[in-house]
């Protein structure tokens, strides 16, 4: 059975929300963004990228699935990340993003599981878990930001792997430690993004306090933080996680070793972009309006 007990499930975060993670022989990667620094154009207005990945996907080796939260908005599957989803055998996505995605895509329902098959035996268990990508009830909210998805990942003596994806609910980190708690790795989306005139200003995603708490609530070994760096939307970075961890006793359980060096990564970019913590207006609201996966 799936335990807390293996050793740690390697990590390679490559900014954004992107990860690169090895789980039973098999490699996956989480929402893949590899765009250079630049401005996204959506419907009203447009998000914008701040800092170049940490590797391109020909140096990542192979991939055997993507995980993807969703498959509507830039910064969580951008025009690179779409290219290399051709070259991957297997995509985990919304039953939305599955049916729009076509060839080599599924969707998972919440608390649907696909079966996958290891090398040199056994399996791994892939459980799509639910996600809500703004405040309130969910049909509401994904009226307006669309379908996510999470991801627990499990199999037999193999650590339990949470990832969460765009999500904003604790009550959904309850529902998913209910069923598989404790967690070992909880790779987790944070960075607070929030728009004025999107919900009233409040949270899309989980703030740093949050994912303190989400690391509570899952009873996680571990926690690596994703999707908090390299946009201009996202108003929490390292130096909010790692304070907030603290504040809660948790400082142990969070794992930044194998995040990028953030001053690199913008050297390699637009720095110039570096302080920006704006979309032009907040019109990307627009965009996401259109973008909702609302089937």
């Amino acid at each position: 059975m799936s335990g807390t007990i293996a050793a740690p499930v390697p990590v390679r975060a490559l900014g954004g929300p992107t990860a690169l993670f090895e789980y039973g022989g098999l490699r996956f990667l989480t929402d893949p963004t590899f765009d250079a620094p630049r401005h996204y154009q959506v419907p009203g207005g447009g998000l914008t990228k701040t800092a170049p990945p940490a590797a391109a996907p020909a140096d990542l080796g192979r991939i055997d699935v993507v995980l993807l939260s969703h498959d509507e908005h830039p910064d969580n599957l951008d025009l690179s990340g779409r290219a290399l989803l051709a070259d991957v055998p297997l995509t985990l996505t919304t039953p939305g993003g599955g049916r729009r995605l076509g060839e080599g895509a599924r969707g998972l329902a919440d608390w649907e599981s696909v079966t996958l098959d290891r090398p040199g035996g056994g399996t791994v268990t892939v459980t799509g878990v639910p996600a809500v990508h703004g405040p309130g009830p969910r049909e509401e909210v994904e009226q307006i930001t669309g379908q996510v998805v999470g991801f627990v990942l499990t199999g037999d003596g193999l650590p339990t792997v949470y990832v969460s994806g765009d999500n904003a609910s604790l009550d959904a980190v309850r529902q998913i430690a209910g069923r598989f708690g404790p967690v070992d790795t909880a790779i987790l989306f944070a960075g607070a993004p929030r728009f004025s005139v999107l919900f009233d200003g409040a949270l899309i995603v989980l703030d740093s306090a949050q994912a303190a708490e989400a690391c509570t609530i899952l009873g996680a070994r571990r926690v690596i933080p994703v999707h908090y760096d390299g946009w201009a939307h996202f108003t929490e970075g390292r130096d909010d996680l790692v304070a907030a961890f603290a504040a809660a006793g948790l400082a142990d359980r969070l794992d930044l070793a194998g995040h990028p060096d953030p001053a690199d990564r913008l050297e390699a970019g637009h720095p110039d972009l570096a302080g920006h913590q704006d979309v032009a207006g907040h019109q990307d609201l627009a965009g996401r309006l259109d973008l909702g996966d609302r089937a």
